[in-house]
């Protein structure tokens, strides 16, 4: 497919994290967009303040009459039923129907590809390069899967000969990509329901590593059964972040490269997880040719992705940390940067779990990564794509919780609950729409302080 063909571009699932960003990407080469999404959100709200046409019912009638299957490409999210009446339209009529996936292997083909993978770490990650390069003078387009703070976007720059995108494993997306440099953050069992099993999961990045020939340019951490150049903290490896220690609220550390060592780097993302992730995108900048000065820079004033450890209140008396964590993996990421910076403060976590398959699939994993915090508040699971599965429910999962502080709630009770606290640290994690509380949680909390 040429893009120069299109002219207009439909999305169905238009407020999606990844569907957004290609939003304002075709928007920005000034094609006409327009798409359908379920329920208004922050993010559709933007979109439509940017000129976006977006309809909120599953009707043929409210597709723009011009949108014609000559000049049209539709834009489906995995996430879509078949019964979709819109996505039948378009599937009736022969219109050119792609997935989110299938679209950026197409905008990257033609590109220098940076692709960054992992079960954790693709957001933070991708987030970082884009930034090191954009702040570089690159002619850099970074898609990224969060909102970045630096841009309040989830699209850095309009470059048209350099692109940064997360490698999804979700539904093996990235073996739609072309990748150039590409990194793999870790490879956790995940998305189940899809795989099957971990072996599965890992045979799909082991695919997607092998579209990166020269293996001096697919960067990874020690412990992945695969050939590439190791990034690692402290222990020996090509690229090494040591010597790291915490000043004025930022870690500060040195970077060993294959050819030089680069002195008091900084940066204001905690937890290990972050440090790794940090990493992982100096030495894929420091590969393409980055000047050292601008990794520096570009390092230092990154101020992370909204719902990546944000922090909503941070004073004496009380903080809130907000975090989109929804595998048991990046709750301990979460749980180990809190405790490291607040050692000996007592800590509430309020969690939803996401999706009834991977709450089933590491309910062991959960109940023992929550079981860490003091207190725990549990919400009933955000179902997402998918159906009830039975026997699987938030209570049988808190059953599960060793920690005797717990106790399951509605939306409605989780203020209160908060408030009811005596913990000076409240953390809120999940996937769902947990994210939408915020601000009202943010407001409670200020009101008593």
């Amino acid at each position: 497919m040429n893009l120069e063909q299109i002219h207009n571009v439909y999305f169905i699932g238009i407020g999606g994290i990844g569907m957004s960003n290609l939003a304002r990407y075709f928007k920005t080469l000034g094609k006409q967009v327009a798409g359908y999404d379920k329920t208004p959100s922050v993010l559709t709200n933007e979109l439509i303040a940017s000129g976006i046409a977006i309809n909120f019912e599953d009707n043929v009638t409210l597709i723009p009459s011009h949108f014609s299957v000559e000049s049209t490409l539709v834009v489906v999210t995995p996430a879509v039923p078949v019964s979709h009446s819109q996505w039948n339209f378009f599937l009736q009529n022969n219109f050119v129907i792609k997935k989110r996936a299938e679209v950026l292997g197409i905008i990257t083909k033609d590109t220098f590809c940076f692709a960054v993978a992992g079960t954790h770490g693709k957001t933070t990650t991708s987030g970082i390069l884009g930034h090191i390069l954009h702040q570089s003078g690159a002619d850099v387009t970074a898609f990224i899967g969060g909102i970045v703070e630096n841009y309040n976007s989830n699209l850095i720059g309009n470059g048209k000969t350099v692109t940064v995108v997360e490698a999804d494993e979700f539904d093996r997306s990235f073996l739609h990509l072309h990748p150039n440099i590409a990194c793999i953050t870790s490879m956790d069992a995940d998305h189940l329901d899809i795989y099957g099993t971990s072996d599965a999961i890992e045979a799909s990045f082991i695919e997607f590593a092998s579209k990166v020939e020269d293996k001096n340019k697919l960067f990874i951490t020690s412990e992945l059964p695969i050939d590439g150049v190791v990034c690692s903290i402290n222990t020996d490896a090509p690229y090494r972040a040591y010597n790291v220690r915490i000043g004025n609220g930022s870690y500060v550390f040195d970077v060993q490269t294959p050819t030089e060592i680069i002195k008091d780097l900084h940066f204001g993302l905690p937890g290990k997880h972050n440090l790794m992730n940090a990493l992982m995108a100096i030495a894929m900048a420091n590969l393409f040719g980055t000047p050292t000065e601008a990794i520096a820079k570009g390092i230092a004033s990154f101020q992370g992705i909204k719902r990546r450890f944000s922090y909503q209140i941070k004073s004496d008396e009380k903080v809130y940390i907000d975090d989109y964590a929804h595998h048991p993996t990046e709750i301990n990421a979460v749980h180990q940067a809190v405790r490291e910076l607040y050692p000996g403060q007592k800590v509430l976590a309020v969690f939803q779990p996401h999706l009834f398959s991977r709450t089933r699939d590491f309910a062991v994993d959960f109940a023992k990564s929550l079981s860490a915090f003091d207190e725990i508040l549990l919400l009933d699971i955000y179902p997402a794509r998918e159906l009830p599965i039975e026997g699987i429910t938030s209570s049988w999962l808190l059953e599960m919780v060793s920690n005797e502080h717990k106790k399951l709630l509605t939306k409605s009770e989780v203020i209160p609950a908060v408030l009811a606290s005596d913990a000076t640290v409240i953390v809120t994690i999940g996937a769902g729409d947990i994210g939408e509380m915020v601000p009202q949680i943010k407001m409670a909390i200020n009101e008593t302080l």
